[in-house]
């Protein structure tokens, strides 16, 4: 009887020891994810931020161009192998699978973060609009391709996309509610309006360099990739409730595509 009771309070300080880790780990995860998401919007946009898409060591075109790709290269092999279902059941034999979500969010940060320190700028100019009011509409067309992509998060459950859910329930003591199938707002209108709203983002700019352009145009091609990675492991998940979702709502342009 007294081993038990001197083990119970020790074994009670020690899981809430695990559980505030967890919870740390994640809301730390959540503050890097947020700080590289505005840094993104100054990144692309050309605003505020001390290293911009045309900023920079240029170096030579070969150089920059092999650099970039490289680090887009690696984002695109993080972001798309760790959102595997594969990966997470590898995950979750070796940790918490409270954590798996937050150790995604930052692991893409960190590729982000490492994307915009070396990124190579290639400053030959594709296109450049003159007219101020155009101009501005193309800056606007920007920053609202970034709010779709916030609001987009908001509808399909913002904090558990990003795996805040999951270690506050963790915390708690609490089962993470499965996920469920929903198609809240644009969701009825297309099925992936974040990937729109990237694709606006990063093509909506008065000023398009031969670099920007490299990085819009790779993004774009992964997006595609993306979805079609996305959408079958959806599928798996939810089965004929997707597929008839699929098609019946267009998956980026409602009416056409």
């Amino acid at each position: 009887m007294s081993i038990t009771m001197q083990n119970g309070p020790t074994q009670t300080a020690s899981s809430l020891l695990a559980r505030s880790f967890v919870l740390g780990y994640g809301l730390l995860a959540y503050l890097i994810f947020f700080g590289t998401f505005l840094y993104a919007v100054g990144f692309i946009s050309r605003f505020i931020v001390p290293k911009t898409i045309d900023s920079g060591v240029a170096g030579s075109t070969a150089q920059a161009l092999l650099i970039d790709l490289a680090l887009m290269s690696l984002f695109a092999v993080q972001h798309s192998g760790m959102a595997r279902q594969g990966f997470k059941k590898l995950f979750a034999a070796f940790a918490s699978p409270a954590l798996e979500r937050s150790t995604y969010v930052l692991l893409a940060s960190l590729s982000l973060i490492l994307l915009f320190w070396q990124w190579r700028p290639i400053t030959a100019v594709v296109w450049e609009i003159e007219t101020p009011v155009a101009a501005y509409a193309a800056v606007a067309g920007s920053f609202a391709g970034w709010l779709i992509v916030l609001y987009s998060t908001f509808l399909i459950s913002h904090f558990e996309l990003f795996g805040l859910t999951q270690v506050v329930s963790h915390f708690a003591g609490r089962l993470a509610e499965p996920m469920k199938f929903r198609t809240p707002g644009l969701y009825r209108l297309i099925r992936h309006p974040i990937y729109l709203g990237f694709i606006i983002a990063f093509w909506s700019t008065p000023t398009m360099t031969l670099g920007h352009m490299l990085f819009a145009m790779v993004t774009t091609a992964y997006i595609f990739v993306g979805i079609w990675l996305e959408e079958r492991d959806l599928i798996t998940l939810f089965g004929d409730q997707y597929r008839h979702y699929r098609e019946k709502v267009a998956m980026l342009l409602p009416g056409l595509f």
